[in-house]
């Protein structure tokens, strides 16, 4: 009888996951069970390669002053790598201009500075703002907030029972004149990759604008905000294999012109007195206080490794890890999978669940595995709510795995139905 390969016997994809390994230090780490480290959570925070490390760690040791603020050779030199970082955030997501890039902690807060600025001066009672069931709890509850506050109405736009937007129904909800829509371009959830251009398009014709939750499409293929044609991207850094605490906003100039300040303080402004103070200009408006000068500076380190993959090569090596994992998984009984499934509107993120095995027990026996993966409701609960189902497991794939680290979770999966079923 005819014995089928590996996965990772087979041809790999447009880089070999396997020899990137070697650039992140963390898969030296041994695990606790002695095995390999499968790491396939990169949805909620992906490793760092030893090029962010070593830059930061450069950072702090030979160029650390504050910036902006310093006439000497120190601080003009820390005020260059911090506005070069941001610099090659502008160039990573295709922005007319780097002074449209403001940095802030991640995309949550990047989606609640647009939801207080850009929301209270232009949100009023009896306005609508559309986001969808699909959202991630960050570009949910800033619009309930908001809406609440002015007496405005939040409407959201139904998945289906594959994890795709309803686009008739976004049509619809579009039909009532909302000021904005809030949608993400992929899915935390399900993985689903959303039809961007169509949907901005749509909205712009219903005379909305439109705000990208862009945390889980940034790091795993193309942005161009200008090709898009939205008019506020949100992302996260420490998603994109650079540290946490650094992610951007990117708005229209004309748009963060016209927006107050989110924060007030040192630095975003030009003029103070007893009276009143006056704004600094974009995007200094929106950064008060002294920055996260290291973190944006490792934020760089990791587009300039990305840039160097090619983020065509990245997508095309995670739609490669999908189109064999979402078999292998479908070809074990109990299993059920949810979102799309065809690699074109699917991610690099497969949720799934053990027939009659809670995922965080899941998580728990795949850990004794050495493979790591997330088991709740990946702040989606509307999602969870749309399935009827509290939680899933859930793997999330990036360029350091290969068709190994599938055979590894596939094999995670038979050693805890085995488990459960003795």
């Amino acid at each position: 009888m005819a014995v089928e390969p590996a996965l990772s016997a087979l041809t790999p994809g447009a880089f070999s996951g396997t020899v990137l390994r070697s650039d992140f230090a963390v898969f030296d780490r041994p695990t606790r069970s002695g095995k390999r480290l499968v790491f396939l959570d990169a949805a909620a925070s992906a490793p760092k390669p030893r090029t962010v490390v070593d830059t930061m760690a450069d950072a702090y040791s030979h160029h650390y002053a504050n910036v902006h603020r310093g006439i000497y050779e120190l601080s003009e030199d820390a005020t260059g790598l911090f506005e070069a970082a941001r610099g090659k955030v502008a160039a990573f997501i295709g922005a007319p201009s780097k002074r449209e890039i403001v940095f802030v902690r991640n995309a949550t807060e990047a989606i609640n500075l647009v939801a207080y600025s850009w929301g209270r001066a232009n949100v009023h009672s009896g306005d609508r703002v559309v986001t969808t069931q699909l959202e991630h709890h960050a570009n949910i509850v800033p619009w309930q907030q908001l809406t609440a506050e002015v007496g405005a109405t939040l409407d959201y736009v139904a998945i289906t029972d594959d994890g795709r937007l309803e686009l008739d129904d976004l049509r619809e909800k579009l039909g009532n004149g909302p000021k904005l829509l809030a949608v993400a371009a992929v899915s935390n959830a399900l993985g689903t990759i959303n039809p961007l251009a169509e949907i901005v398009k749509m909205a712009h014709e219903a005379g909305a604008l439109v705000l990208v939750d862009a945390a889980q499409a940034a790091p795993h293929m193309p942005i161009d905000v200008a090709a898009l044609d939205c008019d506020f991207l949100a992302l996260s850094g420490h998603k994109m294999l650079g540290p946490s605490g650094i992610g951007a906003l990117w708005g229209r100039r004309e748009l963060l012109d016209a927006m107050p300040p989110f924060m007030t303080g040192g630095s975003m402004i030009t003029k103070v007195t007893m009276e009143g103070a006056e704004w600094n200009e974009v995007p200094h408006k929106f950064e008060a206080g002294t920055p996260a000068i290291v973190e944006a500076i490792g934020l760089g380190a990791a587009i300039d490794y990305l840039t160097n993959l090619g983020m065509d090569a990245v997508r095309e090596h995670e739609r490669y890890l999908f189109e064999r994992a979402w078999p292998a998984l479908g070809e074990i009984p109990g299993v059920r999978r949810f979102g799309p499934n065809d690699a074109e509107t699917h991610a690099g993120v497969i949720s799934f669940v053990l027939d009659g095995i809670h995922p965080h027990d899941v998580a728990t026996v795949f850990d004794s595995e050495g493979v790591a993966v997330r088991a709740g409701h990946h702040c989606a609960q509307p999602v969870m709510l749309r399935y009827d189902i509290p939680a899933t497991t859930r793997a999330s794939f990036y360029v350091y795995n290969d068709l190994d680290d599938i055979d590894a979770l596939t094999s995670a999966v038979r050693a805890t139905q085995t488990l459960f079923a003795g």
